[in-house]
């Protein structure tokens, strides 16, 4: 199990004197060596305010264009690795990444969440942007448009699109998203502002503060017939994504809401639809009984939904799931 043959270990238990490294290597220092006093002329610059916020693959081609060379990238890292000081050098305190707070839907267009991603087109290097909001509640694709960029304008117009067409009255409903331009924009948040929107934003690199919107996306890209090939023009990009979302939101089964259609659920018939599902159960145990151990299937509908789930956040039924 440990790969040591028995002789060896043997030898090991045999040897009178303390176990060390008998390996030779030279302990000569080598001739090239950085000295005392540059050294210390490195963790000067290192420290000083002009680079105390940047890495030594910036520092160093800043300061050959000052006509100054104290060292390499790997001599640097190594200074800094051996003194310690490969953190955040600065005065200032380090950014933290605070995680988002809980936003808990009990209705539909209390809380929204929406996104951008990317559709190749056959040109190399260029895309289609798919703007996405879900209502986390539903799970219904409340708006969807694709442009051939990315702009806090496109986005501020198509939630004032999908607040008008949803009826969304000032003060009722949050909206979350990643930190992308597009959704810091002034032009967005002044939007947001004059809509009565709330605005709440994920950490930055961090994916899993916007799970609803991700969902959608993975979704959407696993579908059987999504397009081998890229897209070939605006066009046939936003054909796929409208047929896409009239297929989600009206004959998807969505596994998070007790498998009704994002549409069902939005409306308020899935209260319907599952108790009739009850029903069926109930009825099917009172002829074989025999061939139920335990409960039937828990058909009741999920009464809150909440994103970005705290420690002490409590939700009933099976809540925040990712699943789409």
């Amino acid at each position: 199990m440990l790969g040591v043959a028995p002789r060896t270990l043997q030898r090991w238990q045999d040897r009178k004197e303390e176990l060390s490294d008998q390996r030779k290597g030279s302990r000569a220092a080598p001739a090239n060596k950085i000295s005392d006093l540059e050294r210390q002329e490195v963790l000067r610059v290192l420290n000083s305010a002009e680079f105390g916020d940047s890495n030594p693959h910036q520092i160093v081609p800043t300061l050959a264009d000052q006509g100054m060379y104290i060292g390499s990238e790997s001599s640097l890292y190594r200074i800094l690795k051996e003194e310690n000081l490969n953190t955040h050098r600065q005065p200032s305190k380090a950014g933290t990444r605070k995680r988002p707070d809980p936003h808990v839907a009990t209705a539909p267009n209390q809380v929204w969440s929406w996104d951008i991603t990317y559709l190749a087109s056959t040109i190399k290097g260029i895309f289609f942007y798919q703007y996405m909001v879900i209502d986390i509640y539903s799970r219904k694709a409340v708006a969807c448009q694709v442009y051939d960029s990315e702009s806090a304008d496109r986005a501020a117009a198509l939630i004032e699109d999908a607040c008008l067409r949803e009826g969304i009255t000032p003060d009722t409903l949050t909206l979350h998203s990643d930190n992308g331009s597009p959704m810091r924009g002034c032009t967005m948040l002044e939007k947001l502002r004059e809509l009565g929107v709330s605005a709440s934003f994920s950490r930055p690199s961090v994916s899993d503060d916007n799970p609803f919107s991700e969902s959608l996306f993975r979704t959407e890209k696993y579908r059987p017939n999504y397009p081998e090939s890229p897209f070939d023009t605006l066009t046939i990009a936003r054909e796929w994504s409208y047929a896409f979302v009239e297929w989600y939101n009206n004959k998807h089964l969505h596994s998070g809401i007790r498998f009704v259609t994002p549409a069902e659920r939005h409306s308020g018939k899935d209260v319907e639809i599952l108790y009739k599902r009850r029903q069926v159960y109930e009825n099917a145990r009172k002829r074989h009984p025999e061939r139920w151990s335990g409960k039937t299937r828990n058909w009741d509908p999920i009464t809150e939904v909440t994103l970005n789930k705290g420690k002490n956040t409590k939700m009933a039924g099976s809540l925040g799931q990712k699943s789409a």
